[in-house]
């Protein structure tokens, strides 16, 4: 391995132990340790997801905003968004307000759950004066299609009798969508999606990704009875057909709400990082690029950040090596790097790795760096 190599370190997150930066830093740390010698560029990764927020506004320079607003269960909270004046950009992330990790975890069920809480942060970037927003949306604990968003921005929903529809679980009513005055909230809503499922049916968001919020087997026609009458109501009185769009299903149907009710455009997660980044041409000057997520699994080579980054690396010929905390199928995912290496695979227990996982993560990148023949 030549002694002056320049390695960029791009990792997303290690959901649950690690944040993306946090993965960086000890990919990091353990490299040096084996390698001083080496130019380490470090640049985490988001895809749409968890951490959004923080990395994209690194990347444009944006600064942190305050704002009072609701979680997924409507219990008060204070949330972030960014602000970037100069260019009247502000960049949200759904799941510092409405995300999964903000609950106990199993104390609601999705049926409680909605979106209102990021409509407060969509109309607090407008009041600001923002142009552009971008918004990130992975991480939600919502599965109601973007109603609470919506509602929070002026739609009104009504059932068969006339009377206002409050919850989304009485959508399976619904009858008439009213808009509000204004109808445009930015120039340009780019929401960021780190998946590309349709709204409803056998890969849609209520059966995908609906389990690993609360919702059982036994709730799901009665989801899909709801976003499915808010899809065709929508359709029929304002003319737009979006559920069966890449992206919809993101975030239980918040990539429909978001293109529905706040004119929103969905933009696969890593395509906007990558943009933002300009990462074609930081892969282009580095000799090795490092990359990372918890499980490196079959998911992540179908349109995730970690298996988009190798493809870009094989695209422009340079070494791609994954380090992962689990790799449970390894013969989906080794053809897409020059070396995939797991934590909880013989290097350590999967006790350790989630006891400590930014130790035993520096550990495994210092080994590889000293034994990697590249």
């Amino acid at each position: 391995m030549p002694c002056h190599m320049k390695v960029l370190i791009i990792p997303d997150k290690f959901k649950g132990t690690l944040t993306a930066s946090q993965a960086a830093a000890a990919i990091s740390a353990g490299w040096k340790q084996s390698r001083p010698s080496h130019q380490l560029e470090v640049l985490p990764m988001s895809d749409g997801g968890d951490g959004f927020g923080e990395l994209m506004s690194q990347l444009i320079g944006a600064v942190p905003q305050r704002v009072k607003s609701v979680d997924a269960s409507h219990n008060r909270c204070e949330a972030l968004w960014w602000w970037h004046a100069k260019t009247k950009t502000a960049v949200v992330e759904s799941a510092r307000v409405i995300g999964l990790a903000q609950l106990p975890p199993g104390k609601y069920h999705p049926f409680e759950l909605d979106t209102e809480g990021l409509g407060n942060l969509l109309q607090s970037a407008a009041a600001k004066g923002a142009k552009r927003c971008l918004s990130g949306i992975g991480g939600s604990a919502t599965n109601d299609g973007g109603f609470g968003m919506a509602r929070a921005l002026g739609w009104q929903f009504f059932d068969t009798h006339d009377q206002k529809i409050e919850r989304w679980t009485e959508l399976h009513a619904l009858a008439e969508i009213r808009p509000p005055e204004a109808l445009q909230l930015f120039d340009e809503l780019i929401v960021a999606v780190d998946v590309q499922n349709p709204l409803l049916g056998p890969e849609g968001c209520t059966r995908i990704y609906g389990p690993q919020k609360g919702l059982r087997p036994s709730d799901f026609d009665f989801a899909e009875r709801c976003l499915q009458q808010l899809a065709d109501i929508f359709r029929k009185e304002l003319h737009r057909d979006f559920a069966n769009e890449p992206g919809a299903g993101a975030a239980g149907g918040l990539g429909f709400g978001l293109r529905c009710f706040a004119g929103g455009r969905l933009e696969p997660g890593f395509a906007l990082f990558a943009e933002q980044a300009r990462l074609a041409e930081r892969i282009k000057s580095a000799d090795l690029v490092i990359t990372g997520e918890g499980s490196l699994d079959n998911s992540s080579v179908m349109g995730k950040g970690v298996g988009e980054l190798a493809n870009l690396c094989k695209h422009f010929h340079v070494p791609c090596i994954a380090l992962a905390g689990v790799v449970p199928h390894p013969g989906e995912v080794t053809t897409f790097f020059t070396q995939a290496r797991a934590l909880a695979s013989g290097f350590t227990t999967p006790e350790n790795a989630l006891a400590d996982p930014a130790h035993w993560l520096e550990k495994l990148a210092a080994e590889v760096a000293r034994s990697a023949d590249l």
